[in-house]
């Protein structure tokens, strides 16, 4: 295609996100009505702890390499160093583990301790092949294949709920799943093993110290939620927290797709200076996360607690705790790219200190809002300390950068959103929502409705897409 990398990389990753975003809240539906929140609680909790110890497996250098690599230089050696080091920190937590096994009792009950000492495993190959292919820029590939291994890993999952086997089956399909994924990988890999010396070594360990900080704290923000909320009231609550959150997801998938395209790049901008194109793409990406983001938080608020009730049954449907966290995903389009650029321009200590910020509120908030206000707590611990986030992210990198936003498409989106707002909650005013098919109504006619004042309302967006869509060979609709 004749469309530049990290435009093309950014369409695959996006293509790639709503085709998963769209089996995965069908297989969670599914999951929902089959297994109940109990289960699925469980499963998010094997999810937490696997990020967790994770983390202390990979030890930062997975970052380290990826921005060793993508630097351009000697990049056999610091992937060769990294695999090495990942291997003795895999097989030194592993070892612990199975020492202390009667400790966690958790994940011991529910039947998914050997799948997380099988997930650790696969993740050895995994990290060091995603790593690679990250690091080599080859973000498309990497999207590609992240697809291939949630769609296996969903498949598993829902042959394994069908045939009784529970959290385990679903525990199963996730390590089925990345081995997938991994094994797509190495098919378009081109690093090889090679002698590589201390100086490596030493190169890696510097960047990595401040990168296994950063992301001990930012999987202890992300992941502190649910086991507190699994602490202090139960697997059911954990489970219906993780779904709404899953829903209100939604909002922040563009934003996923251009963060792993752009990091690897800015991190060469940044090696190269060229600062010019790092503050045209962040201003960029904030337009093009904005454009779905707000719209769909408009959606939701509207008809956000008839569809949680419609798709995943009346015990996931929590009207305040959806609204907190739909705007939970507005302030994370800001947050995510903030940090996102902090962490490819070395900016690591300033990061670090503004995580321990974060962490530190989240769980002190957590422990004091979740016994008083519930699942509620939760989600206003993660709305308080995302914006603390956010801003000091800010202030850290506007002495970096100029940090600006397209006013004008701003404006023209919030425009388009109101209008489809509008029509959204007149329809709802005039028409109960007695059935799921009436509820998905207004969800197309919104959809419609935005799509065609957002292109028609900023002329920049619409000569954008419509660039986009040509250089694909798709047709684009002449009456637009």
């Amino acid at each position: 295609m004749s469309i530049e990398p990290i435009r093309r990389q950014s369409i695959v990753s996006l293509i790639w996100q709503i085709a998963f975003t769209f089996i995965g809240f069908l297989s969670t539906m599914y999951f929902a009505h089959a297994v109940g929140a109990g289960v699925l609680g469980a499963y998010f909790l094997f999810i937490a702890y696997f990020g967790i110890i994770g983390l202390m497996t990979d030890g930062g250098f997975g970052g380290a390499a990826i921005k060793r690599i993508s630097e351009g230089e000697e990049p056999d050696a610091y992937f060769s160093a990294f695999v090495v080091l990942r291997s003795v920190f895999v097989t030194v937590v592993i070892t612990a583990l199975i020492a202390f096994h009667r400790y966690f009792v958790d994940i011991d009950s529910a039947g998914t301790f050997s799948w997380l000492l099988a997930a650790l495993v696969v993740s050895l190959l995994q990290g060091a092949v995603s790593s690679g292919i990250a690091g080599c820029g080859k973000m498309g590939i990497g999207a590609t294949a992240s697809f291939i291994d949630n769609v296996s890993r969903i498949i598993i999952q829902v042959v394994a709920v069908f045939l009784g086997y529970g959290v385990a089956g679903l525990a199963g399909g996730f390590v089925v799943g990345a081995l997938v994924g991994a094994v797509i990988q190495l098919r378009f890999f081109e690093l090889h093993f090679v002698r590589f010396g201390w100086s490596h070594l030493k190169s890696l360990s510097s960047f990595s110290f401040w990168s296994f900080l950063i992301s001990g704290g930012s999987l202890v923000f992300m992941n502190s939620d649910a086991v507190m909320i699994g602490y202090f009231l139960n697997n059911a609550d954990v489970g219906v927290y993780r779904v709404i959150f899953q829903f209100t997801s939604l909002a922040a998938f563009t934003t996923t797709a251009l963060r792993g395209t752009l990091w690897p790049r800015v991190s060469r901008w940044n090696q190269i200076s060229e600062t010019g194109l790092i503050e045209e793409s962040l201003s960029r990406a904030f337009t093009y996360s904005l454009i779905l983001a707000l719209p769909l938080f408009v959606g939701g608020a509207l008809l956000g607690d008839k569809l949680l009730y419609f798709f995943y049954g009346a015990d996931f449907v929590s009207y305040t705790t959806l609204l907190l966290l739909f705007t939970v995903q507005i302030i994370n389009i800001f947050q995510y790219f903030y940090t996102t650029y902090l962490s490819a321009m070395n900016q690591l200590k300033d990061l670090f200190k503004i995580t321990v910020a974060a962490v530190v509120a989240n769980i002190a908030l957590n422990a004091a809002l979740i016994p008083v206000m519930g699942i509620s707590g939760a989600a206003v611990a993660t709305l308080v300390t995302m914006s603390l986030n956010t801003v000091l992210a800010k202030r850290v990198l506007a002495r970096k950068i100029t940090l600006r936003l397209d006013r004008s498409s701003l404006v023209n989106i919030c425009k388009a959103s109101i209008a489809m707002g509008i029509v959204v909650g007149g329809y709802r005013m005039l028409i109960p929502l007695s059935n799921v098919w009436l509820a998905l109504v207004p969800v197309v006619l919104g959809g419609a409705i935005y799509g065609i004042l957002i292109l028609k309302l900023d002329r920049k967006i619409y000569e954008e897409l419509k660039g986009i869509v040509l250089q694909m060979n798709v047709v684009w609709p002449e009456w637009l």
